[in-house]
């Protein structure tokens, strides 16, 4: 039986329809992250982090999709991306941006993206999630980056980023897109551990916590730009 990941790989015209999303997507990102001003607090936690021998796995909010690529270029970080349509074109653009990407969604492939991403934390990448994709709930986080730092010894890292002046799109996450020249701030939080004899009450403390930290992540941005000059 053919999936629909296979169908559309089958026809040459959405192989090339994927290319060109890709391409211009990339440039256009690109475009508007040249304008945009940052203003950060907290990124001592991923320097220090990977200091002492380990890799962070940054947990955000889908929403914030379009800001965060383009702060968090050019690491060598790795993100899950789909197997359908939709996750080739995406995977064009975040790789032009220097990202890696373990294929995989949590409704395909989940189980071998992670062990992937696993393996790349272990080689010395460190790891993206937006904690609410793909599909939402908007805001909750699924497991996934908790499961990962239980399963490979690796802290969790939280961070929000946030625009003075956005559009917001008509989509389930509404995604913030900045606008050219807009101030972003983004604030990382403190890193934690999830131990790996977790149980699954333990793992789910773990979840909320998650939230509560990208909750408060999301409050300090939004004083970061209320003091901004």
């Amino acid at each position: 039986m053919t999936t629909p990941t296979e169908s559309w790989r089958d026809s040459r015209r959405k192989r090339v329809e994927a290319a060109a999303i890709s391409t211009v997507g990339y440039r256009a990102i690109a475009a508007l992250g040249a304008t945009l001003r940052w203003k950060t607090e907290g990124f001592e936690h991923f320097d220090a982090i990977r200091a002492a021998g380990h890799q962070p796995i940054l947990a955000f909010w889908h929403g914030r999709i379009l800001p965060a690529t383009y702060y968090f270029r050019r690491r060598g970080i790795v993100v899950i991306t789909s197997e359908n349509f939709d996750g080739e074109w995406i995977a064009g653009i975040i790789e032009r941006f220097g990202y890696g990407t373990s294929r995989g969604s949590s409704s395909r492939g989940g189980p071998r993206a992670l062990l992937q991403m696993s393996r790349d934390l272990a080689s010395g990448r460190p790891a993206g999630f937006t904690v609410d994709g793909p599909r939402g709930p908007a805001r909750v986080s699924q497991p996934g980056a908790v499961w990962l730092a239980k399963a490979s010894g690796h802290p969790v890292l939280p961070f929000h980023c946030e625009a003075d002046r956005f559009w917001t799109l008509r989509s389930w996450d509404r995604t913030q897109v900045p606008k050219p020249f807009a101030r972003v701030a983004i604030s990382v939080g403190e890193p934690f551990y999830v131990p790996r004899r977790a149980s699954e009450d333990e793992v789910e403390q773990c979840r909320q916590r998650l939230d509560a930290a990208l909750f408060a992540a999301e409050a300090r941005t939004t004083l970061m730009l209320e003091q901004w000059g």
